[in-house]
């Protein structure tokens, strides 16, 4: 598995990647074919990606030996001066590619990445039944904050999340 930072020639495999993973899990933000109908071009998440290529934030894609994209993991910088020293994380891997140690991979260079560009605050959300996402959270020094309660609406039935965050010291 080869883990990378996404380039602009990205966008289109990456945003059917994101169209699997919708598929594919509960999980991610989006319902199966929400994103598909939101979506009108593809020049706002042209734009995100442009934002991570600069370095202001990062993004990483997992790509198998075939070139699939198997996974991401986003570290989205805060842009206001109070807020510069955060990012906010979400990362999501294909249903076949997990438990494979891309997750940890992903952690380890965000937490370099965060590093080097003085973020001393990481921090991210995940429905509380999610055991395998938080445990992996956890190992990699992540904390529960609070419980952001109803915070989804879930195949008719209301989630709530863990807000988790991590001080890197």
């Amino acid at each position: 598995m080869n883990i990378r930072p996404i380039t602009e020639n990205d966008v289109e495999r990456f945003f059917h990647m994101l169209c699997q993973l919708d598929e594919e899990t509960d999980f991610m933000m989006y319902e199966p074919g929400e994103r598909l109908q939101r979506t009108i071009s593809l020049e706002p998440l042209k734009g995100r990606i442009e934002s991570a290529v600069s370095g202001t934030d990062l993004l990483l894609v997992a790509e198998d030996e075939h070139g699939t994209l198997a996974g991401f993991i986003w570290a989205e910088r805060g842009t206001l001066n109070r807020i510069a020293h955060t990012a906010y994380i979400v990362i999501g891997v294909r249903l076949t590619y997990r438990h494979q140690g891309i997750g940890t991979a992903f952690f380890r260079l965000v937490d370099d990445w965060a590093r080097k560009n003085d973020i001393v605050r990481l921090e991210l959300t995940v429905e509380c039944n999610n055991i395998h996402a938080k445990t992996l959270y956890e190992k990699q020094g992540f904390s529960v904050e609070g419980v952001r309660p109803k915070s989804m609406l879930v195949n008719g039935s209301y989630v709530d999340e863990y807000y988790m965050g991590k001080i890197l010291g």
